[in-house]
């Protein structure tokens, strides 16, 4: 069949009407969307600042229940039980390791002897040293002030064997060891001030330094337990051609063995060591010389030539006097 040309003019005509119908519809379909877009957006930021809100409010209720929350009746994040609970486990805890540690003490104190050290690191051979304390003894003996010091040395040394103090010590017999191992209470052998004659600062208080002939007192160190063998003694040359006069005092410089053993500070708390002095006996001519003067202990098995340590056994000093 034909189509007649109404129905054709009429095709041409519908179809233009349709197209803005369809248009319409889109953009009211995109519309819609881009409202729905913006109420989606605003219900998000909304939903954010409550979000915001909660969680500060939630981290302030945060902080003070954690400092005390009445609803759990937690303090700090526990309850009283808990509390109690973990300070009792750490008393105990702690209980135990101060109690070790107390016995461990116990035990290790009840290993050592208050009177003798466990472990001594001081050789078996004691050192020797001399008063005045000083390597090198220069003076002018027509000036005191030269050697004030000196004496002064020499007299607070032997304060402690001022004859009035040592009567009150023991009286012990001569070239016999003092072994006093089981008593309690040692006794103290006597050594008198006066033993030392013209070098005990008694009849001569400068000790024979106004004269030009000095006093040196020598003692040797304490060592705890020690007993020298043989007859010790102490001997001093000059390091020069001809021989240096010297006196000893005690006579022939004898360490009495009735000194010996040393029980330490504790039980021995009066003990004074034997000291042995010598006097130089310079003459004019040996005024203004320099002289070096090496003493040893020598008589007995006391070390006094070990070239690693100079004061094992021996001493070395020097002297010179002037007028």
């Amino acid at each position: 069949m034909s189509s007649s040309p109404q129905d054709q003019n009429q095709e041409p005509n519908q179809e233009p009407t349709q197209e803005p119908k369809e248009e319409t519809k889109a953009e009211v379909k995109a519309e819609e969307k881009e409202d729905k877009n913006v109420e989606m957006k605003e219900e998000k930021r909304e939903e954010k600042k409550e979000e915001k809100k909660e969680e500060k409010e939630e981290k302030k209720e945060s902080w003070k229940d954690f400092i005390y929350n009445p609803r759990t009746g937690e303090f700090l994040g526990r309850t009283a039980s808990s509390w109690g609970l973990i300070l009792l486990f750490y008393l105990v805890f702690y209980g135990f390791l101060a109690g070790m540690f107390t016995l461990t003490m116990w035990v290790m104190l009840q290993t050592l002897d208050e009177n003798v050290p466990c472990r001594q690191d001081r050789v078996a051979s004691p050192g020797l040293v001399i008063r005045p304390h000083a390597a090198e003894i220069s003076f002018n003996r027509s000036d005191p002030t030269n050697y004030d010091q000196y004496i002064q040395q020499l007299h607070d040394l032997l304060q402690r064997y001022n004859d009035s103090v040592q009567e009150r010590n023991d009286l012990c017999l001569v070239g016999e060891y003092t072994e006093q191992d089981d008593e309690p209470i040692k006794k103290v052998c006597q050594f008198k001030r006066s033993m030392l004659r013209q070098c005990s600062g008694l009849p001569d208080s400068s000790f024979g330094y106004a004269e030009g002939k000095p006093c040196i007192i020598i003692k040797m160190n304490r060592v705890i337990g020690l007993k020298p063998r043989g007859d010790p003694y102490i001997n001093c040359t000059a390091k020069r051609d001809s021989p240096l006069q010297m006196q000893y005092f005690p006579s022939e410089g004898r360490l009495d063995k009735m000194f010996f053993p040393y029980y330490g500070k504790k039980a021995h708390p009066d003990y004074v060591q034997p000291v042995v002095a010598v006097q130089l006996l310079f003459t004019k001519e040996d005024y203004n010389v320099e002289h070096t003067v090496e003493c040893k202990v020598e008589g007995s098995d006391l070390r006094n030539n070990d070239d690693r340590d100079k004061f094992l056994g021996r001493v070395t000093f020097r002297v010179k006097v002037s007028e």
